[in-house]
Order: structure tokens, then sequence, then C-alpha cells
């Protein structure tokens, strides 16, 4: 797939400011509305024991989350190429506060479900949206970094839920926690609705002759993209649900100290975004071998898991958080490279279909590594599998 050139965009001293604006809007719109569905690990005893689930019942509620994003996300990126963001994040963060007030009021394990799959349909707006109003507001030189802060609002997001899911679910119950998380998307949609506004002068571009939906597959550049978000992907998903988990049953420590890991391995993703976008801006081998770097290091921290390490505390925490840098950490640098190799016109559509491709992995990940966890009674049989995946799509996405 050919590189788009610069789009053309207003002049830089127009707009200096206000994008700063708009990108601190993007980054506390998308902590706000991943707040539940990416804390939902930190969740996961209370909602065990409250609902009387096993591990891989709770993985597919983690699942239902996601599981409308699979087409949700290619609608809303074609959407994106036609339609301003501003009403198309708005609105689906407003869903997902929908869908949680209706789980705070389900009666049972299935009404629950089903409410989550609401909250997917509005999640899915969320991080093509965001990072669609990023990449319009910043150049080439700044938009690894740019992108980096405002795909930091995923984890900032669970992280915050993971400090305050805990306590909220001990003091007032899960239907209380669930409520909270309603709230605060409610919160996210109000900002950016009301203070996003397009590029001056900027408006959507014809897509011209340039493949669309699932034909970008074709694409070289594109299959590169969507396998190495595969295996990041399925490493985050680990991360985010059996942290607390592995760090209980394996290594002895409560669910409080856990959860504390859990924060921890969070903030290494929130400075990992940051840290590894920036670095993509200035790679001279392009933003790609960033992406590679993390999948060498996941693969690298995912095996050390599988071993003796990760049953001592001493040593099973600080791999979690480095785990949480390079796991959680790629997805700036990624879906930069996301944006910048899609055709002119077609920026929704791609990061549309990338983000598509990663939400089958997402979708599929929780209840195959919860139900390998209760088949094999352990965790090292998880984190080798995912050592495995990191490692095929390191060896599988060389230029």
């Amino acid at each position: 797939m050919p590189v788009a050139a610069e789009r053309p965009r207003c002049h830089p001293r127009h707009r200096p400011r206000y994008r700063w604006a708009v990108l601190g809007v993007a980054t506390f719109t998308q902590a706000a509305t991943c707040f539940f569905v990416q804390g939902v690990g930190s969740l996961g005893p209370a909602l065990q024991s409250g609902l009387d689930l096993s591990t891989g019942q709770l993985g597919l509620l983690l699942s239902a989350a996601q599981f409308m994003p699979l087409v949700g996300l290619l609608v809303v990126g074609r959407l994106l190429d036609r339609y301003d963001e501003r009403w198309i994040v708005g609105v689906g963060a407003l869903v997902v506060a929908i869908g949680l007030a209706l789980g705070a009021a389900a009666p049972g394990y299935g009404a629950l479900l089903l409410a989550l799959l609401v909250v997917g349909a509005g999640y899915s707006s969320a991080q093509p949206g965001g990072s669609k109003s990023v990449a319009s507001w910043f150049d080439g030189s700044q938009r690894g970094l740019a992108m980096g802060i405002r795909q930091a609002g995923l984890p900032l997001g669970g992280a915050l839920a993971a400090a305050v899911q805990p306590w909220l679910a001990r003091e007032f119950g899960w239907r209380a926690t669930l409520v909270c998380g309603a709230l605060v998307a409610a919160a996210g949609a109000a900002v950016f609705v009301g203070l996003y506004r397009r590029p001056p002068g900027e408006a959507p571009q014809a897509a011209g002759r340039a493949p669309g939906g699932l034909r970008m597959l074709r694409e070289p550049v594109m299959l590169r993209i969507v396998l190495s978000g595969a295996g990041l992907v399925a490493a985050q998903t680990g991360v985010l649900m059996l942290t607390v988990l592995h760090l209980r049953d394996a290594a002895g420590l409560s669910v409080a100290s856990a959860a504390l890991v859990l924060m921890a391995a969070q903030g290494a993703g929130i400075a990992g975004r940051i840290c590894l976008a920036a670095w993509s801006d200035r790679a001279r081998s392009g933003r790609h071998t960033t992406v590679r770097a993390c999948l060498a290091g996941v693969a690298a921290c995912a095996a050390a898991l599988a071993t003796p390490l990760g049953e001592h505390p001493v040593t099973a925490c600080p791999l979690f958080v480095l785990l949480g840098f390079v796991g959680i950490g790629w997805y700036g640098p990624w879906v930069a490279h996301v944006a910048e190799s899609a055709p002119t016109g077609r920026t929704g559509s791609a990061l549309g279909l990338a983000m598509a491709a990663n939400q089958v992995v997402v979708v599929l990940a929780p209840p195959a590594l919860g139900w390998l966890r209760d088949a094999t009674g352990g965790f090292a049989a998880v984190w080798l599998l995912l050592a495995v995946l990191a490692g095929a799509a390191f060896a599988v996405t060389r230029r």
C-alpha cells in the first residue's frame, strides 16, 4: 500500500495552541470511555465472588464488551471518512455510559453480558475517532508523540480504574462500580462534543480509487500492521486480565497488592505509549521498527513469567511492569503507522480495519486464556502461548 502524501492542512501558525487543547480533549475522552473496559481485570475478583463465576466466564464478560467493535469499528471507520468525528466520538461515549448503567441494573450474568454488548457498540467510536482527530491536527514530525500521548489515555483510564474499582466494589458492590464507570464515560462525551473542532478549512477528502474495507488486507503494509497488532494486543489482554489473578494465585500477593502492581503496569504502559511513540518520530528505519522491538520485548517478558521467576513477587512484579511498558506501550507508534500508511481519504477506514482486526484477538483471547488457565491449573501455559504469538509476529513482519 503506498504511503499517503502529507495531507494539506491549514498553516501551522493558525493552530499551534489549539492542537494541544485538542490532544488533551481526545486523551481525556479516551480515558473516560475505556475506564471500565480496560479496568475490568481489577474488578475480576469482585465479579467472580458476586456472580459465582469461573475464570472462563469472567473472560467471556470482557469479550462481551469487545465483541461489537468487530463490526462497529469497520462501520465507524467509513463514517469517519465522511462525517465530523466530533459527533461520532461523542455519541459513542454516551452509548458506553448507557450500557454501563444498564449493566448496573442487570439481574444476573446473562443480562450483564447483554449490557456489555451495548458498551462495546459505543466503545467502537473512541479509538478510531480519537486517533483521526489527533492525526488531523499534527504533522509527521510530531504525530507519533501526539498519538502516543493520546493513546496513553487508554492505560491511564485502566490505571485509574485499577486504583478505584477494587475499593468501590469492596465498599459499595460491583453494581455501584458500573454506575461510576457510566458517569465517567458521560463526562468524556460532554467534553469531546463541547470542545473539539476540526482544523480550519479541513473537510473529509474524497477517497478516489483507493481500496477500502477488507480489500485493504491485500496490501503488504496493512497485512504487516494487522499481524503485529494481533501479537501485541493478545499480550495486552493478558496483562489486563491476568495480572491480579496471577499474582494472587501464583505469587501469593493479596488482591489489593496485586491491583497496585496492575496499576503500576498500566502506568508503565502510559509511559511506553509516549516514549515509544516519540522514538518512532525519530527512527530512521520507520515506525514499524519500533513496533517490532515491542514484539521482541513482549515475547521475552511473557516467556520469563512462565518460568519460576513468575512465582516470586520480587521477580514477578518487575516483569509485569516491564510487560506493561512494551505490551501496552506499543499502541502509540502502531496507530501512527496505521494513519500514515492509509491512502488519501481512507484514514478512517484504515484505522477502523486495523482496529477491527485487533478486536478479533481481543474477543477471542480472554475466554481462551481463561479456559487455558482453568484446564492446566496454572499460568505457565498462558504466558508461553503469548510469548509464541509475539515471537511468531516478530518473525513474519520483517520488511
